[in-house]
């Protein structure tokens, strides 16, 4: 699927991702042949200007978590292009890729699972900082305070192991881990969906701290679509492996084009118990992306769909300037 240029802008481009897919093989049989294909993400195209955030949001399974392990080659894509500061990463060898990863990390979802119960905070701080051999001991120590009083933590918190924090603080320190290499792109991997709501706020308030402070990228993962909104300078949504609509966070919220955007929107609660939202319920279950339907993939759910969208696949297109949907009717 391709992509038409975004609107001009003058922040340089960081990030380009040109139909990138990621397919997982089937296997079946006693000599467990490959059988089918799980296309978990099928031609997703999107930019990222430096210091930006792009909000990447969808149900569960429609292939965003895939896209940014993609980008970061944490899992190998089947196809496409990553493009890095004009440099297709897909092409790199393992030490180029060694080395352009200082400038690429990721924060997890689970901020318990993804920190080593047996290491303590200092060590999982400066980990990244020995792998890749940067500065001596006590700079590294040195590191490690600065990293713990930017995302609001104390220096004797060091001594610590992550049974003793709470949700909060160890995200905190996942985002510690995120910035020892000082990067320019951050994928954070639904950052705040694993966090008690009062919580998320402090977050995400830190992370926009964090990206003025440091001029940081994020490409933000979420499926709350409150908190996309909060962060997010755009807004890209996906369904089932594919791109339907990309615009600004207002824009979108505002007035979505795509019919699957508009019924995500219209899920999200409003913060009065005396007013109503029309809500649109989408009929039947997301389809499997081992056999995704012909055509448009949401012609199955969608209430505007036709007999053409049973057949033909939708040309991404941008409606009106910077606004880009995947549909044949809007």
């Amino acid at each position: 699927m391709s992509m038409a240029s975004p609107v001009p802008t003058t922040r340089p481009k960081l990030l380009s991702v040109k139909n990138l897919k990621k397919h997982f093989p089937i296997t079946g049989g006693i000599f467990s042949q490959v059988v089918g294909q799980v296309r978990a993400v099928d031609g997703v195209s999107f930019e990222v200007d430096t210091g930006e955030t792009l909000g990447l949001v969808g149900e569960s399974g429609c292939g965003k978590t895939t896209t940014g392990r993609a980008v970061l080659r944490l899992v190998e894509p089947t196809a496409g292009r990553v493009e890095f500061e004009g440099k297709n990463i897909l092409e790199f060898s393992a030490g180029e890729m060694r080395k352009v990863r200082r400038q690429m990390q990721i924060i997890f979802q689970d901020p318990f699972g993804s920190l080593n119960p047996r290491m303590s905070v200092r060590d999982i701080i400066q980990e990244p900082l020995i792998i890749h051999g940067q500065g001596n001991r006590s700079q590294r120590e040195q590191r490690v305070k600065e990293l713990l009083d930017v995302v609001g933590l104390a220096s004797y918190h060091m001594q610590r192991f992550p049974h003793e924090f709470s949700g909060g603080q160890r995200q905190r320190i996942g985002i510690a881990r995120a910035l020892a290499l000082k990067p320019k792109l951050i994928v954070a991997d639904e950052p705040v969906s694993a966090l008690d709501v009062s919580i998320q706020s402090q977050i995400l308030n830190l992370l926009e701290d964090l990206q003025q402070e440091f001029g940081l990228t994020y490409l933000f993962i979420a499926h709350g679509l409150n908190v996309i909104r909060h962060i997010s300078d755009r807004v890209a949504v996906m369904y089932l492996g594919v791109m339907v609509e990309m615009a600004d966070s207002l824009e979108i919220y505002q007035r979505p084009l795509h019919p699957y955007t508009e019924a995500l929107f219209s899920a999200i609660p409003i913060p009065n118990p005396e007013l109503q939202r029309s809500r649109m319920v989408l009929p039947g279950d997301v389809p499997s992306p081992a056999h995704p339907p012909s055509g448009c993939r949401f012609h199955t759910r969608c209430p505007i769909a036709q007999d053409r969208c049973r057949t033909e696949v939708p040309k991404w297109k941008e409606s009106k300037p910077g606004h880009f949907v995947a549909c044949h009717f809007r």
